[in-house]
């Protein structure tokens, strides 16, 4: 069973696939942010290096897709390829970092590699307010994320919402994080637990 984590930058999807992973047992595909040869140059350079760094993470979760295909276990992974094509890159365009002709190439990349996969067997989705995201990225202190500023989170929030109130490709779980501390409250993590056992106990 493949099942998925989205979320804006700061939402605790790293968090959550961790501890979700320990309790059921799962294997985890994690966003590749140490191996990523594009992060710190797009935070210095957004225009210059947004079409790259959309094509590596495009070209990374489309891999990560096909080997939780090939897996005998339950996989979870940390971030989706529906967030890349529909809410960074085109965020990124309507900014203006990323022009038009390098967006509809990225697209129909998208498209095509779309064909080739299926939808996570559930989707659990992580809604937070920007204040809480703006939190939760000054404590994990990464570097390179010093420089994002508020109204590109509240952009991305806005795209996040767009996309999940029409998302229809499965079982979808959506957890507000404004409210839940999976982080530090047992009890909060064992509410989500309860949840996505009950969703996948509908699966069968």
């Amino acid at each position: 069973m493949h099942i998925a984590i989205s979320g804006n930058i700061g939402a605790g999807k790293t968090t959550l696939t961790t501890l979700l992973a320990k309790h059921f047992n799962w294997d985890t595909h994690f966003e590749d942010v140490e191996n990523n040869p594009y992060l710190n140059d797009f935070y210095e350079d957004m225009q210059r290096w947004s079409f790259n760094l959309q094509i590596f993470y495009l070209n990374s979760r489309f891999t990560q897709i096909q080997e939780i295909k090939k897996s005998e276990k339950t996989v979870i992974q940390d971030r989706t390829i529906y967030e890349d094509a529909f809410i960074f890159a085109p965020n990124l365009h309507s900014m203006g970092l990323m022009t038009t002709k390098d967006f509809e190439n990225y697209f129909s990349l998208f498209n095509l590699m779309e064909s080739f996969i299926s939808a996570p067997d559930l989707l659990i989705h992580l809604r937070a307010s920007v204040p809480t995201l703006v939190n939760q990225i000054a404590k994990r202190g990464r570097d390179y994320e010093e420089s994002i500023r508020i109204d590109y989170l509240k952009r991305l929030n806005e795209r996040y919402e767009a996309w999940i109130s029409t998302y229809n490709k499965g079982p979808l779980l959506i957890i507000d994080v404004d409210n839940n501390n999976f982080r530090d409250e047992p009890e909060d993590l064992g509410k989500i637990i309860t949840d996505i056992e009950g969703e996948i106990n509908g699966l069968f």
